[in-house]
């Protein structure tokens, strides 16, 4: 009995442990093992030098960019370099049809032509600290929904304690292995931050969607940014008076280049990954939420398309939502694909069943499984619904917007409101009216609405339609199984909602009054649905929620239970606080006879160069001068010829965009910006031998700068390693 029991927990741990270059580690607690580990690669930093609280350390040249992206500080005066789709929106709203930098680039030739980022701020993290015991000992004896409400006040305290608004510090409580740890991570935010270059959009979006989360690769992912702060050397708003950032760290750039097996270390901002994630979770993303997700964003991506090839102007207003849709449309799908040719789901049995045996007498894990599948039984039946709200519904622009105004009809009808919160609820509105506006275009959204609307009804199970919704359309618009009848549908709301009319809308702002709200087109069908969802189907999904999490945070207290010693070189899922990953620059096989080299060149782009195509133009200029071979010192020797992308086996997710690819000595080779098809399951399951970030080399960057830019003035600025 004992040997299979020390069997059954060696196969659970062969399961569960990291392989390969897995991992996404904090650096406060990197450990000697994971360390040791980083200098047989091939790192030469000390340990310090890749965080310390006292001194400065690399830690100091990375930064939150924005709200969802990584950055690195590159020079001695704050210049910041990310990537291309992480400033895009910024780019985008810089430009016009006349002036439009998203399609010609842009490059400051000096510091007064940078254009001030309007809402971008960056983030410098200053110190991590361990509160577990704080945190977990206010929540002995609490479970379900008073675990949550308590352990988010004990959050919001600490966070308010430790933050400083007058010195724009923020202290942020983030949860580890689902409950068991929690750190606070203390930033300083920089809110004066300017546009200082970036390539032409078929350069920094080459390939478009056909090569997204392809392999190999010839995009040149990146755009570069300036910190500025005040004379007195903090943070400030935004002014004319404010001075370049002297950072404490900076990453001086190499342009020696790679080679296969060379070290490659990765710092940056993971947001999400659920390596932990049971059998149950597997089969719903593959069941249900992921080919949902898929089928509404093709919607959406459709229409847009559609309207964006008939004229710039709406490609340039589109262009940003676009992007963002199209990214994670591919993901999805293709994570779904490798879930099941990898046979996840029951690699996690596996776990499980291994886990169950170990389990077995112990009252507080041995009855996980089956409580886990009673919770998801109960939700499965709703969970699509929930998709087609947030992803379908909610993807028409319009719709999402007048789903805003509850707030105001709310506030409108409860007795205990003053006049006061009716204006703020009005002015929110407005504001958030006009954003809308810039970004909606009209034919593409009254086609969006009109589809999703139509999938709703035949996806979505009749017994959880809005109630009589569908029979009003079908009594005025005609055959519920026509296109035409949810065309009519959608241009009606179009044409008569006061959303999209200034004059009504400055009418009801003036006067607001209840009943005209609600007579609204738009708001009704926004209502309809809202208030179906919320009224029949959340309170299952917070149930869902709340014990979805107290198993999780269960079954991670018992894994790291079973081996102690192996435990403390588990890795936490990616939340969006600083990781750190390892591995290699490396070629590799994804299939039988077919071998992908590590870099890829400029002879690749003009190979997939279509002059004039959406996805695969160039400048012209940068074809002269490719063609010319005119790559300066940015040539790669070793191929005589410009590298422009090359691979590694780091561990990496959304939110590592633009993040640092640094070399041994510390110094940045690239940037990485995507993963590959073949392993597009790593969220929740990391591929040993197939997972490849790809990143821009930076010589390709430096080229696209110096060449075909002609921006010196930025080069001068860089620390280059020759």
């Amino acid at each position: 009995m004992k040997k299979a029991l020390i069997t059954t927990l060696l196969a659970f741990f062969l399961i569960l442990k990291s392989f390969a270059d897995e991992g996404m580690w904090l650096p406060l607690l990197l450990g000697e093992q994971v360390y040791n580990d980083m200098v047989k690669k091939g790192l030469k930093l000390t340990k310090e030098q890749l965080y310390s609280i006292n001194k400065a350390s690399l830690k100091d040249a990375v930064i939150i960019f924005g709200g969802g992206c990584t950055g690195e500080i590159v020079s001695a005066e704050g210049l910041v370099f990310t990537n291309h789709h992480c400033g895009y929106d910024v780019i985008a709203s810089a430009s016009s049809v006349d002036h439009n930098y998203l399609k010609d680039g842009f490059y400051a030739r000096n510091k007064g032509e940078e254009f001030p980022a309007e809402g971008l701020s960056v983030q410098f993290l200053l110190h991590i600290d361990d509160i577990t015991k704080e945190v977990m000992d206010s929540l002995t004896g609490l479970n379900g929904s008073d675990r949550m409400q308590r352990q988010a006040s004990v959050i919001a305290s600490i966070n308010k304690r430790l933050s400083d608004s007058s010195q724009f510090i923020e202290a942020r409580v983030s949860s580890f292995f689902k409950g068991n740890q929690f750190l606070v991570f203390t930033y300083q935010r920089y809110k004066d931050i300017r546009l200082a270059g970036a390539p032409p959009e078929t350069v920094g979006k080459f390939g478009g969607d056909s090569d997204n989360w392809e392999w190999p690769r010839h995009t040149g992912d990146y755009s570069i940014f300036r910190v500025y702060m005040n004379k007195e050397g903090k943070p400030a708003e935004y002014s004319s008076d404010n001075i370049p950032l002297k950072p404490k760290w900076f990453l001086p750039i190499s342009i020696k280049g790679v080679k296969d097996g060379d070290y490659a270390m990765i710092y940056g901002y993971p947001v999400s990954t659920n390596r932990y994630e049971t059998s149950y979770g597997v089969k719903q993303k593959i069941d249900i939420d992921n080919p949902s997700l898929v089928k509404l964003r093709d919607v959406r991506l459709k229409y847009m398309l559609q309207e964006m090839k008939k004229d710039p102007g709406v490609r340039l207003r589109l262009a940003s939502t676009y992007a963002m849709i199209a990214n994670y449309w591919k993901f999805y799908d293709g994570e779904s694909k490798q879930l099941i040719k990898y046979d996840v789901y029951s690699e996690k049995k596996k776990a499980e069943e291994a886990f169950a045996t170990w389990a077995k007498g112990k009252p507080e894990y041995e009855s996980i499984f089956n409580e886990w599948s009673k919770v998801y039984d109960a939700w499965r039946p709703y969970s699509k619904n929930r998709v087609y709200i947030n992803e379908g519904i909610y993807g028409s622009m319009l719709i999402a917007f007048a789903s805003s105004l509850i707030q105001i009809e709310n506030a409108m009808v409860s007795p205990k409101s003053t006049a006061a919160d009716v204006k703020k609820a009005i002015d929110a509105a407005n504001k958030a009216r006009k954003k809308m506006l810039r970004d909606e275009n009209i034919p593409s959204d009254q086609n969006i609405l009109a589809a999703v609307t139509k999938l709703y009804y035949e996806d979505i199970p009749q017994d959880q339609h809005p109630n009589g919704f569908y029979y009003t359309i079908k009594n005025q618009y005609g055959d519920l199984k026509d296109e035409n009848t949810y065309k009519k549908f959608a241009a009606d709301i179009f044409a008569k909602t006061m959303i999209l009319d200034d004059a009504k809308w400055n009418a009801f702002i003036a006067n607001p009054d209840a009943v005209k709200l609600q007579d609204d087109p738009a708001f009704a069908y926004a209502s309809a649905f809202v208030k179906n969802y919320n009224g029949k189907f959340s309170t299952y999904f917070q149930q869902f929620t709340t014990k979805n999490n107290d198993l999780g945070r269960i079954y991670l207290k018992g894994i790291r239970e079973i081996n102690p010693a192996k435990a403390k070189k588990m890795y936490p899922d990616g939340n969006f606080t600083m990781r750190v990953s390892f591995g290699n620059v490396k070629s590799y096989r994804p299939r039988d006879a077919v071998f992908y080299d590590y870099v890829t060149t400029s002879k690749g782009i003009l190979e997939k160069y279509v002059a004039g195509d959406y996805e695969f133009d160039l400048p012209a200029k940068q074809v002269e001068l490719l063609k010319k071979k005119d790559f300066g010192q940015y040539i790669d020797k070793q191929r005589n010829d410009l590298v422009i992308n090359f691979i590694t086996t780091n561990d990496i997710t959304g939110g590592n965009s633009g993040s640092p690819v640094i070399n041994a000595n510390g110094q940045l080779i690239g940037l990485a910006f995507d993963g590959n098809y073949e392993a597009l399951s790593h969220k929740i399951a990391f591929d040993k031998d197939l997972n490849r970030t790809i990143c821009v080399d930076i010589r390709y960057v430096l080229w696209c700068i110096d060449k075909l830019g002609g921006a010196g003035n930025i080069i001068k600025e860089l620390k280059l390693v020759k």
